[in-house]
């Protein structure tokens, strides 16, 4: 395997750390906020085709646009309507707990000073918490607490049986190590999905299934899934080698028979790597660094970053671009996730999904399926692995 990396820049983000642990941008979180939770009238059409029992495969979930004469249709492969029907899955899930074993799955979340950019991400996953029947437990700190205080808060929530997944907001005030405060979340409870046991269980063949997976990969492997591209025997190319999205992603496409390389930094011909690849997830955190003439003609593009590229014609005199140059992608690849509203809104809908697996798992219970087509051969996601 070729390995890959997230390029740091002081303006542009991947959408997972967009998601989880924020950024110090102040319209950015708005408008993400704004595009992952009110859907306009065209994602309730949307999200109408996801859900609507008339339809059936990609086709359902999908609006499809004619990106030159001379290409094939496209289908852009639409990111808020999945998260939504996922959220609408989870709901009918969370009250099956409730009514059957008389248990309501718990989210908590700790967050430590006022960043305004972290105190908007924590809203947005009570929001959704609250709005799919999870009990959200907040925990605020502030920015001046000792590293042995939240670890108190964390050892309390370790123990309160109403909690079954718990997150540290990032970033940490400067005077902790976040490793270590990380590393004191019980593995059952790590909603985040990051826990060392958690990451090797993904990695390895055989043995047990992990408890949680990384919010935005799975992510990922959901809009796969559920448009119905095929990874097993395809050629599929990771863009970034990040600990959040990049080793954990090649992971899941490993474990559905793909055939993955990961690129970064110092990874060489770059652009001829991407071109024999039938499935690109870009996760570099570089703006339209992947350019149209470096695609396959029919591959699937994933893009996961988020970033902002300057535009005078907007009023916060940016947009937000992926790191896939959409414009010219469209009319090469068969299937696009677009930015905004690609993966993005997916990456609180697992984490919600992870918790309500958290749960079950604490209940003794099979978890729900981590991806909805049984293509895995070492992943067993029925597996019953209550402790």
């Amino acid at each position: 395997m070729t390995s890959s990396s997230t390029s740091n820049n002081n303006h542009t983000v991947s959408s997972s750390i967009m998601t989880i642990f924020g950024t110090s941008s102040l319209p950015k979180t708005l408008l993400l906020s704004a595009l992952s939770f009110v859907l306009s009238a065209a994602a309730a059409v949307a999200f109408q085709r996801v859900t609507s029992p008339s339809r059936s495969g990609s086709n359902s979930s999908s609006r499809c646009v004619n990106a030159s004469s001379n290409s094939p249709t496209v289908t852009i492969i639409d990111g808020t309507a999945t998260a939504a029907a996922i959220k609408t899955e989870l709901q009918h899930e969370i009250e099956l707990l409730q009514r059957e074993y008389n248990t309501v799955p718990g989210l908590a979340v700790i967050l430590v000073g006022q960043r305004v950019d972290s105190a908007t991400y924590v809203r947005m996953k009570k929001k959704t918490a609250n709005e799919i029947g999870i009990h959200s437990v907040d925990v605020d700190l502030p920015e001046d607490v000792s590293e042995e205080r939240v670890i108190s808060e964390i050892e309390i929530l370790n123990n309160d049986p109403s909690v079954h997944g718990i997150l540290v907001q990032l970033p940490l005030p400067s005077h902790m190590d976040e490793a270590t405060v990380l590393s004191k979340i019980k593995y059952e409870k790590d909603a985040d999905g990051f826990d060392p046991l958690n990451i090797g269980n993904l990695w390895l063949r055989g043995g047990d299934p992990p408890l949680a997976i990384p919010c935005t990969p799975a992510g990922c492997l959901e809009l796969l899934q559920r448009y119905d591209i095929d990874i097993s025997g395809k050629d599929c190319v990771v863009l970034g080698r990040s600990n959040i999205v990049g080793m954990p992603v090649a992971a899941l496409l490993q474990s559905c028979n793909g055939t993955v390389t990961v690129c970064h930094s110092r990874t060489e011909n770059i652009p001829e790597i991407v071109k024999r690849a039938d499935i690109v997830i870009a996760a570099i955190g570089k703006p339209e660094f992947v350019r149209g003439d470096w695609l396959k003609p029919g591959c699937v593009v994933i893009d996961v970053g988020i970033n902002d590229k300057p535009d005078p014609t907007k009023k916060r005199g940016y947009r937000l671009v992926g790191d896939v140059n959409y414009e010219e992608a469209v009319s090469k690849a068969s299937a696009i996730t677009p930015v905004p509203g690609g993966v993005g809104p997916m990456t609180i809908a697992m984490l919600m999904k992870n918790t309500v697996n958290l749960c079950r798992h604490s209940l003794g219970l099979p978890r729900m399926p981590l991806r909805t087509r049984n293509n895995s051969d070492y992943i067993n996601t029925t597996t019953t692995a209550a402790s």
